[in-house]
Formats: structure tokens, C-alpha cells, sequence
């Protein structure tokens, strides 16, 4: 589709979904604010991730890690390294820094002038604690995740009292200085995580690593996303990181190219072994270091991910209204568990108070249970076409029949199948819909 990017954006900021952070004072570049439906649409995903590590996949536990640690921790990762940089390199001319693997030639691609010398950029953001800055001081705000779990490794296995092989799960913060952040939310400096590290025998580890690329691509898969844009690079050995023994990207046929959204990870034991040469303490479990198998995912990236896949054009005439059968509407066809609203309660008409206040009666019933919009304003075909394009599964409508058989007339998102359902089935009928 023609400029879908652009499209994603600008209905981001219309609908509530995704705003640029500080915009009043003109914006803070590759920062982002999730507005109203936003923050519904990536609670979730997080909550569908949380359950298929949680409850549907067997002796995965959750974990918190604070995001700031102690500076030992990233000497131990890795990460005060060179091997934790991009190659930076800087015009001569507007002095503008690019990602040396982003530029193609040596000339800059904001003024054409002559590109210096490439040098290593360290990607940690840098941060202080307590009332004096200097070196004794610093700290860093954590570029990732899974550290956290590691370095609670043992706490983990022994309040659990877990058997390897388990998982630990974790949804957070990071945080990396990236130097050129483009592709609206794709790639940003502050960014969510969802990580799962899977504890295993070495033996079991490449059989793990084959079950966890086939878990998640299913988890994709399974939430609407068509397996044509999806697809699986194997990452060549020369191009490994330094910790990986394996590494398999999953990507998404996005407008501006196939992109990583998930990464699976055979760590080896490399962090255990790091950490415990670092701390002194023995992070041997069961007589060995365990291998670890690592789920590595993105919350914005998926956010924007799934926006995509839903986004829908089609030809006016889905409402009835005949301004619309002269444009394209637009339609988020979301699964419904992602979807940010589930259902919209509207009154047929705004000037009959005996039909406002049974709306507002059913809408005040149903937001107990659902995440619900009421509106009142404009044409029902209207009011259906702004629904359709925040990706509302259900839309209620009460009309005049409502006051004398008490029923309501319930539209299906996708099929456009209207059905007429009385008020004291409509709870069960719309979680039967939505929860099964």
C-alpha cells in the first residue's frame, strides 16, 4: 500500500494511538507518547505475551529487575566494551552523525559533504546516583533486559525452587543511544522489551532453540499476522554476536524493507559463566552451567507491527451514509485480543433522552467488562466509520425497538453481520465473542 507508513502515523496521532513526546515545545526526536488507545493496544500485546510465556507454555516465571544496576553488572555483560557500539561517522560539513552501516558511500545524505573517519559509539546512556557527579557516581540506564534476569538467576531457582529446564520472563524498560533512530516508533532511543530466558541442559539446547523459533512465530501467526510477511534469517556466523552461538531474526515485510522484530538467541552459557567469574558467585545449577535459550522481542516494534497488518482500506459503502460511498474508509481488522476497544455503545439518535439513557445505562454496564467508547455525535454511519478505524470488534447500537423488546442490534467488526441480541444475553454473548 502507497505510503502506509505515513498513513500509520497519521492516524497514530488522530486516533489516539501514538503521539510525539514534548510536541508543544516542538517535539524531542525519536521519542514518543502512547496515547489513550495506545496504551490499551500495547497493555495487549504485553498481556498476550505475558500469557503464552505465563500460563499457556509450562515452568516460566516472571521477573521485575530494577532498571538501574550496578555498573559491574555491564563490565561483567559486555557492554562497557567496544563490543557494545556502532561506528559512528560525521559529516565534515553540517558535522550531522550518521550509522556508518546507514550510509551508502562516502558522502553525508543530509548535505552531500564529505563523510570523516568512522569511530566506535558506545550505545549506553549514561546516568548518575546520589548528590555528587563524578566518576564514583555513574551508572547507566539498562540497554537491556535480560542482565537483570541473569544476575537473579540464582534467587529465581531457589525461591522457585525451579528444575532446569525453566524460563524466566520479563517485560521492561531500555534504553540505548541510538545514533540515527528513524522509522517513527521502529527504532527508538527509549523502547519496551518482553525477553524470555529459557535455562536448559547444553545437551537440550539445540532442540530448545528449534521449539522456541517455532513457538513464536506461531504466537504471530495466531494473532493475525499473514506468514507472507513474516520470515526467519538465518544471522551467518561472521556476523554473530559475541555471546551467540545461534542467532535466528524473525522479520516483518514493513515499507521500509524486512525488519527484525523478534530474535532467538542459543547464548550458550556465556552470561552465567561471565557473571559468576565477575561477581565470585556460583551460578552452577545442577552441576553445570545451563545454556540459555533467549526469546528477545520489541512491545513498540510488535505495536507497530500489528498496526500494519490490520490496516485496511476498502471502498465506501460500508456504512449507508452517502458521503462515504465517495472515499476509501479505513478499517483496523485487529484480532479482537489486541484490540484497543471492544466494544462501541451508540444511541441511534442523541435527541431522544428515552434512548440516550438506556445507552448510557448499557455503556456504564458494559465498561465494567470491557474496555468501551459511548458515542452520540454525528451519523450512525459516521459514528461506525470511526469505530471501524481504531479496530472496535463490536459496535451496539440502541435504537427505538430497544424501549419496546429490550434488545440491541450488535455489528461485527470484520463480517458486517448485524444480529439482533436481547440486553440480558449480551454480556455472555460479547464474552463468548471476545474471550473464546
Amino acid at each position: 500500500m502507497e505510503n502506509l507508513l505515513e498513513k500509520i502515523i497519521s492516524l497514530a496521532k488522530r486516533r489516539g494511538f501514538v503521539y510525539p513526546s514534548s510536541e508543544i515545545y516542538g517535539g524531542f526526536a525519536s521519542c514518543y507518547d502512547f496515547g489513550p488507545l495506545g496504551v490499551e493496544l500495547k497493555n495487549n500485546i504485553k498481556k498476550a505475551w505475558w500469557s503464552e510465556m505465563t500460563k499457556k507454555q509450562e515452568n516460566i516465571v516472571g521477573l521485575d529487575a530494577s532498571i538501574l544496576m550496578s555498573p559491574k553488572v555491564w563490565q561483567a555483560s559486555g557492554h562497557l566494551t567496544a563490543g557494545f557500539a556502532d561506528e559512528l561517522v560525521e559529516c565534515k560539513k553540517c558535522k550531522k552523525r550518521f550509522r556508518k552501516d546507514f550510509v551508502e558511500g562516502v558522502k553525508c545524505p543530509e548535505c552531500k559533504g564529505e563523510l570523516g573517519e568512522s569511530r566506535k559509539f558506545n550505545l549506553m546512556m549514561k546516568t548518575y546516583v546520589g548528590p555528587v557527579e563524578d566518576e564514583t557516581a555513574v551508572t547507566y540506564l539498562r540497554p537491556e533486559t535480560c542482565q537483570g534476569i541473569y544476575v537473579n538467576f540464582k534467587n529465581v531457582a531457589q525461591s522457585m525452587r525451579l528444575k532446569v529446564p525453566f524460563g524466566i520472563a520479563q517485560i521492561g524498560k531500555a534504553f540505548r543511544n541510538e545514533i540515527t533512530p528513524k522509522d517513527f516508533i521502529f527504532r527508538t532511543r527509549e523502547f519496551e522489551q518482553m525477553e524470555m530466558q529459557w535455562f536448559c541442559n547444553p545437551k537440550d539446547a539445540d532442540r530448545f532453540f528449534d521449539y522456541w523459533l517455532d513457538q513464536r512465530l506461531n504466537w504471530y501467526y495466531n494473532l493475525g499476522i499473514d506468514k507472507n510477511n513474516l520470515r526467519t534469517y538465518e544471522v551467518p556466523k561472521n556476523e554473530l554476536a559475541h555471546y551467540a552461538r545461534r542467532a535466528v531474526d524473525i522479520e516483518y515485510k514493513f515499507p521500509f524493507g524486512w525488519k527484525e522484530v523478534e530474535g532467538v538467541h542459543n547464548r550458550g552459557d556465556w552470561d552465567l559463566s561471565n557473571h559468576a567469574k565477575y561477581s565470585g558467585e556460583d551460578l552452577k545449577y545442577e552441576g553445570c552451567y545451563p545454556y540459555v535459550i533467549e526469546t528477545s522481542h520489541g512491545v513498540d516494534r510488535s505495536f507497530i507491527t500489528f498496526l500494519m497488518e490490520s490496516y485496511k482500506e476498502v471502498e465506501g459503502g460500508r456504512t449507508e451514509t452517502t458521503e462515504a460511498k465517495k472515499e476509501l474508509e479505513t478499517i483496523l481488522k485487529i484480532h479482537k485480543d489486541l484490540a484497543a476497544v471492544k466494544v462501541a455503545v451508540l444511541p441511534l439518535v442523541k435527541n431522544k433522552p428515552e434512548i440516550v439513557e438506556k445507552a448510557k445505562e448499557i455503556y456504564n454496564f458494559l465498561k465494567q467488562n470491557f474496555v468501551c467508547q459511548y458515542d452520540e455525535s454525528g451519523s450512525i454511519g459516521r459514528r461506525y466509520r470511526r469505530q471501524d478505524e481504531i479496530g472496535t470488534v463490536f459496535c451496539a447500537t440502541i435504537d427505538f425497538d430497544t424501549l419496546k423488546d429490550n434488545a440491541i442490534t450488535i455489528r461485527n467488526r470484520d463480517t458486517m453481520t448485524q444480529e439482533r441480541i436481547e440486553i440480558e444475553n449480551l454480556l455472555s454473548f460479547l464474552k463468548e465473542k471476545l474471550y473464546v
